[in-house]
């Protein structure tokens, strides 16, 4: 064998070896098991909550109502006007294609909902 030919073995060798975990890798990344609308990502199913809230629910709680999406998984965080904006919220990331579960962590403003009654 000459010097040349071990050289090109070695790198046809190598080419290989990548493009097999190229390919283990992509395969890997294939979720079969799931529907299309499972496999959102968290960062589309943040987007699409947010943009819904921002249709459906009070403009003024908006800004108030942060969202968090982990596996599927919504997180809605902050300070809302009274219970009606928070169930509602909570409603409509419910609706939103890929969401698991919410978890609503959203607080009723004692103030705001005083004034209010």
């Amino acid at each position: 064998m000459t010097k040349y030919g071990g050289l090109r073995t070695i790198c046809s060798i190598a080419v290989l070896a990548t493009v097999l975990a190229s390919i283990a890798m992509l395969a890997d990344g294939c979720n079969m098991l799931q529907s299309p609308n499972r496999q959102v990502s968290d960062v589309q199913i943040t987007t699409q909550v947010k943009a819904k809230l921002a249709s459906d629910v009070r403009a003024s709680s908006l800004t108030n109502i942060d969202v968090n999406t982990t596996n599927g998984v919504v997180t809605l965080a902050g300070e809302v006007e009274n219970a009606e904006v928070k169930h509602g919220a909570e409603k409509v990331a419910a609706s939103v294609p890929g969401v698991v579960r919410v978890n609503n962590n959203l607080q009723v403003d004692a103030k705001a909902a005083s004034i209010a009654h």
